[in-house]
């Protein structure tokens, strides 16, 4: 088994380290206290735009403030060592007295203090605020700001009114409609509560009362697709329209209305007959798709059995047709009135002559038969297909009408006192709001109800509406004004109203139309709807928090709905927004961020306390501002922008950041001159938060926080965080000695390898840097004060608890048990836990240096703490190192002396086996309890010991065979093998420098000969260089062989810059010249130079020949030896130098010169030095030698050595 094998066999250690008209019904009154637009006030007052008081400002009174001076810091010296600093320096304040303790408290309140910045690193996300879906906070309502309760007399009238609309109901009603009479009077018996008897007189009362006069509201809209009669490809169409009656003349059915005539007036008629039941359109000349739009009212006298008739015409000359209608009176019945459209005809074509009825056939276009009963409740818009007149007519094409079935007269007791209409239908729908939101919120939430009537009051508003003749655009307004008038009664969904608010704006081109008091009745609506918004605006954060994306959904519509009403352009003196609505908002926000925060410093720091019973409620306030800030730019910013173009986070942060740093000027005034530990906790948690709030400022693109009132806020807190960082200091010492107190020296858990104090230690260190990295001091020059405390005292308190751990370790009883050996292990893994963790937090304590401060690179007194740290932690792992190894120190010298009295007959694998098997069985124990930083220390520490025992295993036997040697060559080379472990251990660089070399070149002398090791002697001597060039001089000779004359000429040139080593501080130099190994030139002398008296720069330019073969020249160690003598008459002479020339580079050896003179040989500058220890290993290996070879040449060097011992 080879070495590489052997070694492998045996390393499982090694895998670790791989509303109404004003006069009228007042049902829009004012509640008490309520104001209108024009005169805010009471409990829900509009907000006035002149903007409120934020308070004093704080220069005057806290000038004395900005004069406050930092004390100087101690400052760390250039990589000072924080062994054996003092408990207490002189002049350093004291942090007094902190509650005792263990520290675990202090550090328990800093981890909160940290946490509150876990979402202040970064703009918060609206998803991270929104955490809540549930129903949103109650808005306040008041009965008295809702819809007017009526009079026991309105309630009457209003309940026939209703029941008058039901019984005489006409038309068709659609799928959706409730067509049972039955049930829609009993659903308003329970809508108004009336018993059946108050119901039955109801009802009689009403059955006795005159029925209504109905009247068709016609408009004819359009045609399309007409035949053309015209010989250009067109027709001139017009329509003649008018009611058909079941019975009885058409003049005792209706009624007077204005005169019409043709559009195309004949000259021959001066004054045409008014015409009372056939209306007739104008003349749209050349088209087959005519437009009127013309309005027409047609009386009814039967509405179950009237038609409306309209037929369509082409005209062809300019006769009136108003004359051919005023016979239309003596028509009686359908038929009747067919034959004299034809009569009309026929005198319209021939003016006023009859003709024969087949010419005029053509002329005709369609016609249309409607009945009256057919007509939709609520109106209809549709296209209606065009009918022939016979079925010999031929037609086509499409007639657009409008058609809405109305009342003229209602015998109510509302219509006779002309509060039918409008009013009627705003009372009732108020009725029928009011029930039908009673009966939605007992299955849903009564705030999200958005006006679902149900089919019978769908039902009745319809029948009433058209029978009142009310446009869309004055059911939208009063849908709006009653709707919106209950919600401050009774929350509705704004989504609902902002809908209402939509219909009135669709149909607002009608707004001409409306009468004076419904728009007086409007814009009061809007301006009560919008103090009521306002109102809640000021409350923003009690009625729509941030967190609750139910509220926020219902702040987005309430907006809206603000943002619609400016859309609707009535008078200046109705509009609600008379000075704009983003000033309004304003005001309103700015005098609910006041009331907001004089409630919470109310309730949590009130300003009669004294200052050390405010702070911690101050704290608390900022931390409500910084929270209020966050929600305002993630969820309020937004929808105020983008909805009414308010900036409400910069009106908001302005206010308020003003507001917290007058109160914190104040406080730390106060307490700036009875500063404790404890307020000073209190004041570093509160800079802290004003900090962030400065900076969350300042991550806004396009922000400047200089102008803000919180900038050089830090100033007054300086003293306060100097006394905290003290109290810091102290408190880690305690916290880390506690740790190390309960430390059981034990691995914390099966997944570590460290014990619970390192893990302590190690959080300790990493909350220093949070906290660092929190306070981010802004002026340079004090934060790097501040760092540089921090970071020696960070210093410090690691290497205490390096210190106090290893002192633990060292008072455990039995020196060398096994436990003792797995407690170093924990306590050498602590370390380095510990250095990992200290590297980390010193990196993040980094300050800003200089006027830009930039941070590109650590700064210099942070560098240095770290260098200094470093150094003492690696001692410190050294002496744990070193102490662990001493553990095996008896059994390593016990093999190792097992391989030295091994004998020369067994195999040398078998000599070293039971080393290897001790060292694998070690290793594998450290391996699996250290990590592998501290595993690779004690292979180092190991190896070193390993050599070391070699070394003097090897000096206690002297001249024993070489077999002896080659047995421990063969152990260095498997240990080698076993250490490095096929890559996974120590490197091989490491493996074979420092003692390894001395070692190994110590093995390979003691196995050469006398001469091989002569010959290594003069081989170092080549290989040795001066350390120091210029300290023993230099020698500049020229060497040269001759080969015709078989020999060596050296020449002796000159020297420089020898050592003086006479008293008179020169010297008296010579040099000896000769050739070696002796053994290689046994019959050459040396040969000496004159002596050059009192010179340190001596010239000698002297030629030496030395007979010697040239194959002598080539061997491996020839050299020419220079030994620089000092010439003393009355004592030894002196050594001052020597240096070595290889021959084998000498010119002629190899190669002949071109000159053939050894004048054309360059000069060779030699440094003189003296012998390294190198050199004086082949000699000690030649000292134990007993031939009289390797004798006489130890002697001869040891008399050279004699005459250096009392040079310099």
């Amino acid at each position: 088994m080879d070495c590489a094998s052997r070694g492998s066999c045996l390393l499982p250690w090694a895998g670790q380290l791989g509303v109404q008209g004003p006069h009228e019904l007042d049902w829009r009154h004012p509640a008490p206290g309520l104001p209108s637009s024009r005169a805010p006030q009471g409990p829900f007052p509009g907000v006035s735009s002149a903007s409120h008081s934020w308070g004093h400002s704080p220069t005057g009174s806290m000038s004395s403030l900005l004069d406050i001076k930092s004390s100087v810091l101690r400052q760390v010296q250039t990589r000072p060592s924080f062994r054996r600093r003092p408990e207490g320096e002189p002049g350093e304040p004291s942090a007094r007295a902190w509650p005792p303790g263990d520290g675990a408290a202090f550090f328990t309140q800093m981890r909160q203090v940290l946490r509150k910045a876990d979402g202040r690193c970064h703009l918060p996300r609206p998803e991270v605020l929104l955490r809540s879906d549930s129903p949103a906070p109650e808005e306040p309502v008041d009965p008295a700001r809702g819809l007017r309760a009526l009079t026991q007399e309105e309630v009457e009238m209003l309940y026939e009114e209703a029941l008058y609309t039901v019984l005489y109901r006409a038309g068709t009603l659609g799928p959706d409609q409730v067509d049972d009479q039955e049930a829609l009077l009993d659903y308003l018996q329970q809508v108004f509560g009336t018993s059946l008897e108050e119901h039955t007189q109801a009802m009689e009362r009403v059955r006795r009362a005159k029925a209504p006069t109905f009247a068709l509201k016609v408009s004819v809209v359009q045609a399309k697709n007409l035949l053309a009669k015209d010989p250009n490809g067109f027709s001139d169409p017009y329509c003649m329209l008018g009611i058909v009656p079941a019975s009885g003349t058409l003049a005792q059915q209706a009624r007077p209305r204005e005169q019409r005539s043709s559009p195309r007036k004949s000259s021959k008629h001066s004054s045409p007959p008014p015409t009372k039941c056939v209306q007739v359109t104008e003349v749209k000349s050349s088209t087959l798709n005519p437009v009127w739009n013309e309005h027409f009212l047609l009386e009814i006298q039967d509405v179950g059995s009237d038609q409306l008739r309209l037929d369509i015409w082409d005209h062809d000359d300019d006769v009136s047709l108003a004359e051919a209608c005023r016979k239309l009176n003596e028509v009686m019945g359908l038929r009747g009135m067919s034959r004299y459209f034809k009569q009309i005809v026929k005198s319209a074509r021939a003016n006023g002559a009859a003709g024969p009825l087949e010419d005029h056939t053509d002329d005709f276009l369609g016609c249309l038969n409607i009945p009256i009963r057919e007509v939709a409740v609520a109106g209809e818009d549709r296209w209606f297909k065009l009918e022939p007149r016979s079925s010999a007519s031929r037609v086509q094409g499409d007639c657009q009408l409008a058609l809405k079935l109305i009342t003229t007269q209602r015998d109510t007791a509302m219509g006779q006192r002309g509060r039918a209409g409008f009013l009627s239908y705003l009372l009732l729908l108020g009725r029928l709001l009011q029930f039908e939101h009673r009966a939605g919120a007992e299955e849903s939430n009564s705030s999200s109800w958005r006006g679902e009537l149900s089919g019978p009051a769908a039902t009745v508003l319809c029948l009433h509406g058209t029978q009142s003749n009310l446009s869309e655009l004055q059911l939208a307004v009063l849908h709006w004004q009653v709707s919106s008038r209950h919600h401050q009664a009774r929350t509705l969904d704004y989504g609902y109203l902002l809908g209402l608010l939509d219909d009135v704006l669709a149909h607002w081109d009608q707004a001409s139309t409306l009468p004076q008091e419904q728009e007086e009745s409007l814009a009061d609506s809007f301006s009560a709807f919008s103090d009521f918004a306002l109102w809640l605006l000021r409350h923003l954060r009690e009625f729509f928090p941030a967190s609750n994306s139910t509220a926020v959904r219902r702040l987005e519509l309430l907006l809206r709905c603000l943002h619609k009403l400016q859309a609707f352009q009535l008078s200046g003196e109705l509009c609600p927004f008379q000075t704009q609505l983003n000033s309004d908002l304003a005001a309103a926000l700015k005098r609910g961020n006041r009331e907001w925060y004089d409630k919470l410093l109310d309730a949590k720091s009130p300003r009669e306390q004294p200052g050390p019973q405010r702070l911690a409620g101050l704290v608390e306030l900022a931390d409500a501002v910084y929270e209020d800030l966050q929600a305002c730019y993630s969820i309020y910013a937004d929808l105020f922008h983008s909805i009414v173009k308010v900036d409400i986070f910069t009106l908001t942060f302005w206010q308020l950041e003003q507001l917290v740093a007058e109160e914190a000027w104040v406080l730390t005034e106060e307490l700036s001159s009875r500063m404790t530990p404890e307020a000073a906790l209190g004041l570093f948690e509160l800079y802290l938060t004003l900090a962030d709030i400065q900076r969350f400022w300042d991550c806004i693109p396009g922000r400047d926080s200089h102008s803000l009132a919180l900038a050089g806020i830090h100033t007054p807190f300086l003293p306060a965080v100097k006394l905290w960082l003290q109290v810091l200091r102290d408190q880690t010492r305690r916290r880390l000695q506690t740790a190390v107190d309960v430390d059981t020296l034990e691995p914390s858990d099966a997944s570590s390898k460290h014990s619970s104090s390192a893990a302590t230690a190690s959080l300790c260190f990493s909350l220093l840097q949070e906290l660092w990295a929190r306070l981010a001091w802004p002026d340079p020059a004090q934060a790097q004060a501040l760092g540089t405390q921090l970071s020696q005292d960070l210093c410090e308190a690691v290497l205490y608890y390096t210190e106090q751990l290893r002192r633990k370790a060292d008072a455990q009883p039995g020196a060398t048990s096994g436990p003792v050996i797995e407690q170093l292990c924990v306590v050498l893994n602590n370390v380095e836990l510990t250095r990992k963790a200290s590297r980390k937090a010193l990196r993040g304590l980094a300050w800003p240096e200089g006027p830009e401060g930039l941070q590109e690179a650590l700064p210099r007194a942070l560098l240095s703490c770290g260098q200094a740290l470093e150094e003492d932690l690696q001692r410190e792992a050294h002496t744990v190192t070193a102490h662990l190894t001493s553990k095996m120190v008896g059994d390593v010298r016990k093999y190792v002396q097992h391989i030295s009295l091994s004998p020369d007959s067994i195999q040398s694998e078998e000599a070293v086996a039971p080393l290897l098997k001790f060292l694998d069985e070690k290793l594998s124990q450290l391996s699996a309890a250290l990590v592998k930083e501290g595993l690779s220390r004690v292979l180092e520490a190991l190896w070193e010991l390993l050599l070391r025992a070699i070394l003097q295993a090897l000096g206690a036997h002297r001249d024993v065979s070489p077999d002896f040697y080659g047995r421990f060559h063969f152990t260095l080379e498997a240990l080698v093998s076993f250490f490095h472990a096929e890559g996974q251990g120590l490197p091989l660089e490491s493996l074979r420098d420092g003692s390894y070399k001395k070692l190994e070149e110590e093995l390979r002398l003691h196995r050469c000969s006398v001469r091989e090791c002569i010959e290594q002697f003069y081989l170092d001597k080549l290989k040795q260089r001066s350390l120091e060039q210029h300290r023993f001089g230099r020698l500049s000779v020229r060497c040269h062989y001759e080969v015709a004359e078989q020999r060596l000429a050296v020449e002796v040139l000159h020297a420089a810059d020898l050592p003086a080593l006479d008293a008179n501080g020169l010297s008296d130099p010579f040099v000896i010249v000769e050739l070696g190994p002796p053994h290689i030139f046994p019959l050459v002398r040396s040969q000496r130079t004159q002596v050059k008296s009192r010179t340190l720069h001596p010239v000698y330019d002297e030629l030496f020949h030395f007979s010697v073969p040239a194959e002598a020249c080539r061997r491996r160690a020839a050299c020419v030896l220079f030994t620089v003598m000092d010439h003393d008459w009355l004592s030894t002479n002196d050594f001052a130098g020597e240096a070595a020339l290889g021959l084998g580079t000498v010119t002629g050896v190899t190669r002949t010169p071109a000159g053939g003179s050894i004048r054309a040989v360059q000069p060779v500058t030699l440094h003189l030095c003296r012998p390294r220890a190198q050199v004086r290993s082949a000699l000690r290996m030649l000292e134990g030698r007993a031939s009289r070879e390797a004798q006489d040449f130890v002697k001869r060097l040891k008399e050279l050595e004699r005459s250096m011992e009392g040079d310099p």
